[in-house]
């Protein structure tokens, strides 16, 4: 029926060996931008991962439409191991957002400047193996809505002052760089350590054992996406000001929800000189508060008048009860989206997706061996 009900081995072996050349070729120095945009003029329908398959597969049972991507928040530091399980069991390509806010408290686990210098590179260290070494098609989203003033990796607080230190636009701008740099990785350590050192940073810094020698390229390709305006709207908190340079973006993506929806700031930030031509994604979207099927039309056809968005996800919130944004609380939001679903160029299933790959192995499953090599063995 999709993707992830293969009928046989022959198809997941030519979609692994498929994978195997792509992270080979990837594997090369200097590993070039993988896009993983799909062919025009198709669309990466996606929805957000409120972490169990069955969360999943009732939105998919709400649209009769089978996601092509699964949106996955984890805060800094975490294993994606279980994520993985859900990825392949719901057959989608995964987006794995990073953030730095305790998913519990809600307290800020490294600042912006901690992880430009480095603090936080075991962890990045563990994203460029994982991702290679299972041949995991991704896409990573680090830091999103840096000009949202209530997420800590924002430079800017709620009253529109600037928060120096540790949490400026500038150490935003250099965390992201180091982020991209070492998970998508792509040369020996030498020459990523030389790419750090381009932009005024230190060498990668692992404290988990000795340095790997070299930092495969996974097939990753890197989003950055910040509101359309700023949340305050004030100077030094627009999109602009965190903007990385294309060097370090594969994608440029933005949030929109129906309770702030500033069509003007929308279109000017797409329009945007500094990302222009790079793809472009919707990366959350979603009505929150009450019924607003027009707003789903008017989205959609936003995005169908522009063929540069190429990925167009909604947000599903997060656990029962008091959700504003489930959508089974919108009937004719819910009917509406339903509708516009069928769209054939939005896609329910992807190529080279998590659900064609094997699952991880048991920890009781695996043998004892030698000690890995360096670059092999974070965890």
């Amino acid at each position: 029926m999709f993707l992830r009900r293969l009928s046989g081995r022959l198809r997941l072996g030519a979609a692994v060996a498929v994978v195997a050349l792509a992270v080979a070729a990837l594997g090369a120095a200097r590993a070039p931008a993988l896009t993983l945009v799909p062919p025009k003029p198709d669309v990466l329908f996606g929805v957000s991962d409120q972490g169990t398959t069955a969360d999943y597969e009732a939105f998919e049972q709400l649209l009769n439409k089978h996601p092509a991507l699964l949106e996955t928040f984890h805060p800094w530091g975490n294993s994606v191991n279980a994520a993985y399980e859900r990825w392949r069991e719901t057959g989608t390509r995964p987006i794995l957002h990073i953030s730095t806010a305790d998913d519990q408290t809600l307290a800020e686990l490294i600042t912006p400047e901690q992880i430009a210098l480095g603090q936080g590179d075991d962890y990045l260290l563990q994203l460029n193996h994982f991702f290679y070494t299972h041949g995991v098609l991704a896409y990573i989203r680090p830091l999103g809505e840096p000009n949202r003033c209530l997420n800590v990796w924002s430079a800017v607080n709620c009253d529109g002052s600037q928060k120096g230190g540790e949490h400026t636009a500038y150490w935003y701008k250099q965390a992201f760089r180091r982020i991209v740099a070492i998970v998508r990785g792509g040369g020996t350590l030498d020459e990523v350590n030389a790419t750090l050192a381009g932009i005024g940073l230190p060498p990668v810094n692992r404290t988990k054992g000795p340095p790997p020698s070299e930092l495969p390229g996974p097939p990753v390709s890197i989003i950055w996406s910040p509101l359309p305006g700023g949340s305050p709207r004030v100077k030094g908190n627009f999109p602009g000001n965190y903007w990385p340079g294309r060097r370090w973006v594969d994608w440029v993506g933005t949030d929109f929800y129906s309770q702030y929806p500033v069509w003007k700031d929308l279109n000017r930030f797409f329009q945007g000189k500094f990302w222009r031509g790079v793809p472009f994604s919707i990366s959350e979207w979603a009505v929150y508060g009450k019924d607003e099927p027009r707003f789903v039309k008017r989205l959609v056809a936003w995005t169908a008048k522009r063929p540069r968005v190429r990925m167009f996800v909604y947000y599903t919130g997060f656990g029962p009860g008091n959700n504003p944004y489930d959508p089974r609380l919108y009937p004719r939001t819910t009917n509406t989206l339903r509708l516009k679903a069928r769209r054939p160029n939005f896609l329910q299933s992807v190529e080279y997706n998590v659900g064609e790959l094997p699952p991880l192995p048991k920890k009781e499953d695996k043998q004892p061996g030698p000690t890995p090599p360096a670059e092999a063995s974070a965890r």
